[in-house]
């Protein structure tokens, strides 16, 4: 078995290009299909299927999320957001040593960034 994370998303270049700049991962093609597959750059690990579909993203809170967890929370909310990300949390969510913030891809699919407790 294997697994593969699919996001939905209306435009998959730009799509491809922040969370492979996000997670360190590239893109096998650039096919003008419906998908574009995301692979690490560095090696094994979870495929991300991105899938262009017509339909924007309701505002309903996201059943799945991708969780990033990082040892400096600034900076890699700052990398992020320069990237394209964009921050709903004003202030950290802070629960039993967890420190996080809650992002919006360009289409608007939310992800945490987070700290473990030191």
């Amino acid at each position: 078995m294997e697994l593969v994370v699919v996001l939905d998303c209306a435009d998959l270049d730009r799509s491809a290009q922040f969370w492979g700049e996000v997670l360190g991962y590239r893109a096998t093609s650039s096919d003008p299909g419906q998908y574009r597959r995301l692979l690490p750059i560095d090696g094994p690990g979870i495929e991300l299927l991105l899938q262009r579909v017509p339909e924007p993203k309701t505002d309903v809170k996201n059943r799945l999320h991708l969780d990033l967890r990082v040892a400096d929370l600034e900076a890699e909310v700052a990398r992020v957001t320069a990237a394209g990300g964009r921050l709903i949390t004003d202030e950290p969510v802070r629960e039993d040593g967890w420190v996080w913030h809650v992002l919006g891809d360009p289409d608007g699919n939310e992800f945490c960034v987070l700290q473990p407790p030191k």
